[in-house]
């Protein structure tokens, strides 16, 4: 079987923001121009012009949308929203998944293969539901919401035809909550803007780069500088930065979101990035690698596929999630200099988009040959 030659249907969660799954919805619409791509709702400013041209539809959910990353008056409404796309006249359908993009109902015999970023992991984890939202009556709330979606969300699993984790930790929460098994395909990172320039000097920094939201753990990185008494930079924003900056002694400094060419030379600049979250993949170490910089990441989740330990960076293990100390030990006893930035930079290849789109369609020529569309 041909997959260039399938009529396909790509379904996302959302278009709110550019971040790691947006990135794979547009290698699959490299993979089929042609094919629709279906969201809740879509801000189309967001969109990059790779994709400018594609046949992007939101849900009837549109007119409720607000604008920007906030979407949450909407969350009842999302799995009643997927449900209703219209699938018919496709060979198979493709979702881009963390929450509610495999309540889709595809018309009897139409294959559906899911791409899984996270397996809707707030559904299954009271951690991260306390960690997105604010007050009790908030948290309680979302806690009733996800006992209700968990049954339905493992359904909806069970239909698939195949699962694609973005990594071994998402492949191993698949199995966990949705108790069926799934191939890993890493993601695509666009490295083509990352470049090692060995002319640059190594400056007695570290960088944190990323939204400042509860799952990136900034926090954590803050209180190990402030304890190792080393410089940190920090790069992004978010509802968290007044607190974040408040807690944050005389060696931290925050630069706020930054375009590519600051990141870029930021990277190159920095001794390392810091990487104390857990997620199911992660895009900044691979971003920081292409430019031959190391990272100092938690040994879990994604991290453990995106970085080498002692070849690439550091891997620490706290004895808690909210473990500082541990941190701010890696912080004090990292030797940058004992690491070769070549050998960095080649790791960080093998996540590119090329070979992204190969794998995908490889796994989706195997996965489709072994049954009838």
């Amino acid at each position: 079987m041909n997959p260039a030659q399938l009529r396909v249907a790509i379904v996302h969660e959302r278009f709110t923001e550019w971040a790691g799954s947006e990135r794979v919805v547009e290698q699959l619409h490299l993979l089929w121009p042609d094919a629709p791509i279906y969201a809740a709702v879509v801000d189309r400013s967001v969109l990059p012009a790779t994709m400018l041209h594609a046949d992007v539809r939101a849900t009837g959910l549109q007119r409720l949308y607000r604008g920007g990353t906030r979407y949450a008056h909407l969350l009842p409404l999302l799995p009643w929203a997927f449900r209703r796309i219209d699938l018919h006249g496709f060979d198979v359908v493709i979702t881009s998944h963390h929450a509610f993009a495999n309540r889709v109902r595809a018309p009897r015999g139409v294959p559906v293969v899911s791409y899984v970023h996270a397996a809707s992991r707030w559904f299954w984890d009271p951690a991260e539901r306390a960690g997105e939202v604010g007050g009790k009556v908030g948290r309680a709330g979302l806690a009733v919401f996800a006992a209700t979606q968990r049954r339905p969300d493992r359904a909806a699993a069970a239909r698939l035809r195949a699962a694609i984790a973005n990594s071994t930790y998402t492949a191993a929460k698949v199995r966990e909550n949705w108790l069926r098994a799934a191939e890993v395909v890493l993601p695509p990172v666009d490295v083509t803007w990352l470049t090692h320039d060995g002319a640059v000097e190594r400056e007695p920094f570290f960088l944190f780069v990323g939204r400042l939201v509860p799952v990136k753990r900034a926090d954590l990185a803050i209180a190990a500088a402030n304890e190792a008494g080393v410089r940190l930079v920090v790069a992004g924003d978010g509802r968290l930065r007044p607190r974040l900056e408040a807690m944050a002694g005389p060696t931290v400094e925050f630069v706020g979101a930054r375009d590519r060419d600051t990141i870029r030379r930021l990277y190159q600049r920095c001794r390392a990035v810091v990487f104390p979250g857990v997620e199911p993949f992660g895009i900044v170490p691979v971003e920081a690698q292409s430019c031959g910089t190391p990272v100092i990441a938690r040994a879990a989740g994604g991290a453990l596929e995106s970085v080498v330990d002692g070849t690439t960076g550091a891997l620490y293990r706290p004895a808690s999630p909210d473990d500082v100390e541990s941190l701010a030990l890696a912080l004090r006893d990292f030797d940058g200099a004992a690491l070769d930035a070549g050998r960095i930079r080649e790791h960080a290849a093998a996540f590119s988009a090329e070979r992204f789109r190969e794998r995908i369609a490889g796994t989706l020529a195997r996965v489709l040959g072994d049954g009838d569309t």
